[in-house]
């Protein structure tokens, strides 16, 4: 049986506050969402590590990073104090094959919108009001297992429009008691990697306990995990039919014309 190598990261904030909030937070995860997480996504086909912002290199030195499939990230309030660079290094092992679970407020984390290209902005409300998920996308991977439909009974509202690009393909639509709507559930390719963008996870709610969100982050592992290759190189394929044609340029350094491959 294939091990797939998961890492979890999170800011690990919110848990970790002095204050009456990170007080209630605590009460729903003692030891941090991602400890939480990594508890309850136990499965004799994972291996699976935790990482947080205050770790040394962020908690993703190339050690971990180069040998993870699968990076679940869940980010809030400190998306400017991740380094560019680390973010750079992600986005190189996506398109390598990695696959990414964006949870949550990481919408607008800096390796998200690097991934997506725009600026990721949706409306949002949090007044603890009902959340309706529905598959939208039957026969998906990432819903094997799952309702149909679920409720979450408190939620925080993001709601349309969401600023993200039209290539993903829809997995769950939610529909919230306020009368907003929202793709909660978007999986998309970037190259060689998988990208799953899902929204339910705000960390006053113990949204992570219901087994249904639990099941959907399970199968989205897999999902991304399953297809993962080696980096991509540039071909020079031999040709498949006899070329006649004179190069005009054949008396010139081809590191001149083309760059260094």
């Amino acid at each position: 049986m294939r091990k797939i190598n998961v890492t979890i990261w999170n800011e690990f904030i919110h848990e970790a506050a002095p204050d009456a909030a990170g007080e209630y937070i605590r009460r729903i995860y003692p030891e941090g969402i991602h400890s939480f997480l990594k508890q309850k996504l136990a499965a004799d086909d994972l291996t699976i590590r935790t990482a947080t912002l205050n770790q040394p290199e962020q908690g993703l030195p190339d050690s971990v990073l180069k040998t993870t499939d699968v990076l679940l990230w869940w980010g809030h309030c400190a998306h400017d104090r991740v380094d560019d660079a680390l973010v750079e290094r992600i986005h190189q092992r996506v398109l390598d094959g990695m696959g990414v679970i964006v949870l949550h407020s990481g919408h607008l984390s800096k390796i998200f919108r690097r991934l997506m290209g725009t600026r990721c902005r949706l409306r949002w409300r949090e007044v603890g009001e009902k959340e309706r998920l529905w598959v939208v996308a039957p026969g998906h991977p990432i819903v094997a297992g799952v309702p149909e439909t679920f409720t979450l009974p408190h939620s925080e509202m993001y709601g349309e429009r969401f600023d993200i690009p039209d290539d993903g393909k829809i997995i769950f639509m939610s529909w919230f008691e306020g009368g907003n709507v929202f793709r909660s559930g978007v999986a998309f390719r970037r190259d060689s990697g998988k990208v799953f963008y899902f929204s339910p996870g705000h960390e006053t709610y113990p949204i992570y306990h219901d087994p249904n969100i639990l099941r959907i982050l399970s199968n989205a592992i897999r999902w991304a995990a399953s297809e993962l290759q080696p980096p991509r190189v540039t071909p020079t394929p031999e040709p498949h039919e006899p070329i006649t044609t004179e190069n005009p340029l054949k008396d010139l350094d081809p590191e001149l014309i083309h760059g260094k491959r």
